[in-house]
């Protein structure tokens, strides 16, 4: 099958020349497997998920380990969580860069054992779906906006076509049925699908615990457990709101994204490309793929976008607001993102309203529509999502 590089390989490769340990993690079919088989074909591969390899693992982690060779790709490494005690001895005797490259899609099983084991000699790393640079280099990326955002980014479905109405059902079904029932204990399934749905209703909003077990029956304990195996999953994100003194009157909650707009739309029953233009979430659902699109990026990288990025809401009036804020030292860069085909001069407003009560911080200001090209109007620039480059 075709191969789409992805931007994360040379970050990749530059941990495997740095960390004993690699850690790769992302959500289901991502890409990883088919990464890590590109970038490193001298390693030994292994998967654990493959019960006879697995019950080997379990069974003699010493022999099985010193059986891989001087560098080994190890899937799903979660399965066997002794190993990472006899990883740890082994790295802690041999202290040599690219000994073992781990990928896992539960990273609530993961990082446990990581934090036990292996802190401070591994390097992380998390791969997402497919980022629109990645796509439009490898010439697949959808060219109508509610295509775009209806198809997702998932490779598998891109790279086979798969029509989206049939591939996110079924990936919704599989991650519930085996994620959270086998592997997180969760035994109401069917409230867990019905919360994702809430989720997927209350995308780019802040997110209210209570209001959303009310929807389903469930006390915010259970939302508050359940939205942590979403996240740990990489199938939503929570937004930061920006919280500094010279800020007056904003919102301490934050807000509520998917990592792909594909799943999102199938969550929220849409079926077909032609149903997101007039559906009345279709802003929302353009804002989220514009952020996450960003947060891929940084991720590429071997960023954490989560720590400098926020949003800006006033607590007092909802429509002012600045979709995304990203801090960087001496400055911040605005953005707005808008739906929209046409640049309106009133788009920029809320980012003039927050650069005015932002204590003279040096702000630049982006606002990210539908429409063509890059322009400049009164010190703001207006830009396509497509030309875009983070």
């Amino acid at each position: 099958m075709e191969y789409i590089e992805r931007d994360i390989t040379a970050k990749l490769v530059d941990y495997v020349n740095t960390f004993p340990v690699i850690y790769l993690t992302g959500p289901r079919q991502s890409g990883k497997s088919t990464l890590l088989k590109h970038a490193f074909p001298g390693y030994r591969h292994v998967n654990l998920e493959e019960k006879d390899i697995r019950e080997f693992a379990l069974a003699d982690p010493r022999g099985f380990l010193n059986g891989l060779g001087q560098g080994a790709v190890i899937d799903e490494a979660q399965y066997a969580p002794d190993l990472f005690s006899y990883i740890q001895s082994l790295v802690d005797e041999r202290d040599e860069p690219g000994m073992f490259v781990l990928s896992g899609s539960q990273n609530f099983l993961m990082m446990k054992n990581i934090s036990q084991s292996l802190a401070g000699r591994v390097g992380m790393l998390s791969l997402l779906p497919f980022s629109d640079k990645e796509l439009s280099v490898g010439g697949r990326l959808c060219e109508g906006t509610d295509e775009w955002l209806f198809s997702g980014h998932y490779p598998r479905r891109a790279m086979r076509g798969i029509k989206p109405a049939d591939f996110y059902p079924n990936y919704i079904k599989t991650y519930v049925e085996r994620d959270v029932r086998l592997e997180t204990g969760v035994q109401k399934i069917d409230k867990f699908s019905a919360f994702m749905r809430v989720c997927a209703l209350n995308v780019g909003s802040p997110v209210n615990l209570l209001s959303i077990g009310n929807a389903i029956d469930a006390d915010a304990r259970t939302i508050a457990s359940w939205l942590n195996i979403l996240e740990e999953s990489y199938l939503v994100f929570r937004l930061k709101p920006y919280l500094k003194k010279h800020v007056q009157r904003y919102s301490k909650t934050p807000k509520l994204y998917f990592f792909d707009t594909g799943l999102l739309c199938s969550l929220l029953g849409i079926t077909s490309a032609a149903d997101i233009a007039m559906f009345d979430k279709r802003g929302q659902i353009f804002e989220n793929a514009v952020i996450v699109d960003y947060f891929k990026n940084v991720y590429s990288r071997g960023g954490f976008p989560g720590d400098n990025t926020y949003f800006w809401r006033d607590s007092n009036v909802r429509e002012k607001e600045v979709d995304m804020i990203v801090e960087h030292p001496g400055s911040l860069a605005l953005y707005e993102i808008k739906a929209s085909q046409t640049a309106k001069p009133k788009h920029a407003d809320n980012l003039f309203l927050f650069e005015k009560n932002a204590g003279g911080a040096l702000c630049t200001r982006t606002v990210v529509y539908d429409g063509p090209g890059k322009m400049e109007m009164n010190g703001t620039i207006f830009i396509n999502r497509r030309e875009i480059a983070w």
